[in-house]
């Protein structure tokens, strides 16, 4: 059976002032399973990631058009901007826990979005703790610093953070390149459990991991998508040179 269409980008362009960052970008992102996104540095698949969950509203001066649907409404125009975070989580490439405790971290999400008994509180971080992998090496140390752990550790945290408000879409901006290799395969382990759950679209610069993690994989450069298919076919059997050139190593 299909999945079902989470996200439906039409004719999407992106600029930055003067600079036209995304050119005309047209995609289906299917849910519960992993997108990946990749490309040179500079290509604008950062950039696409943003605008899914409306990060580069942040920026000035920018101007997009087009449409992108989260099933079936406009995310710039039929939702505001925390109804749409509470349904789609961000993951950064640097891990940034915030600088309280472990508890706290996780917890900061649900209390802001009203939830105030202990016990609740209680089950949420267990649940989102578990869920990030992280509960076994963090349940005695949960009143800790959550900056006094490992950068794996840390991204773990986020992620559990990231899972605290339940959200049906997590964003990951190259969320392991700040990690060594062990930490690395931890978090890809990870992001491949929680697919049974979410839609996960992830930006690397790590072809290994696309190939390894991702069911679809989509490449871009200078702005454009150039490929976008099942990722065996496009480390496989790309349809064009440019993507081939870029996986083989012979690009530019």
């Amino acid at each position: 059976m299909k999945n079902t269409i989470k996200f439906k980008v039409d004719n999407l362009d992106f600029f930055y002032g003067e600079l036209h960052a995304l050119k005309n970008i047209n995609m289906t992102i299917h849910e519960k399973e992993i997108t990946a996104f990749i490309g040179p540095s500079g290509c604008g698949k950062s950039t696409f990631l943003r605008t899914l969950n409306r990060m580069n509203d942040l920026i000035e001066d920018i101007k997009i058009e087009g449409s992108i649907l989260l099933e079936d409404k406009n995310i710039y125009k039929d939702f505001d901007v925390m109804s749409l975070r509470s349904r789609i989580g961000m993951v950064f490439q640097k891990p940034n826990p915030f600088p309280m405790s472990v508890y706290d971290n996780i917890a900061y999400g649900p209390r802001i979005q009203g939830v105030k008994s202990k016990v609740a509180l209680d089950e949420i971080v267990e649940k989102s703790l578990r869920q990030a992998c992280i509960w076994d090496e963090v349940s005695d140390r949960i009143k800790r610093n959550a900056l006094s752990f490992s950068g794996g550790q840390q991204q773990r945290i986020c992620i559990a953070r990231a899972l605290s408000i339940q959200p049906e879409v997590l964003l990951m901006d190259e969320p392991t390149s700040a990690l060594d290799p062990i930490s690395t395969l931890k978090i890809e382990d990870l992001v491949t459990e929680l697919k049974k759950d979410y839609t996960i679209v992830i930006v690397t610069h790590n072809m290994q991991q696309a190939a390894r993690i991702s069911d679809k994989t989509a490449f871009f450069l200078s702005g454009e998508l150039i490929e976008y298919d099942e990722t065996q076919k496009i480390f496989n059997h790309s349809t064009h040179k440019k993507t081939e050139d870029y996986i083989t190593g012979r690009f530019g």
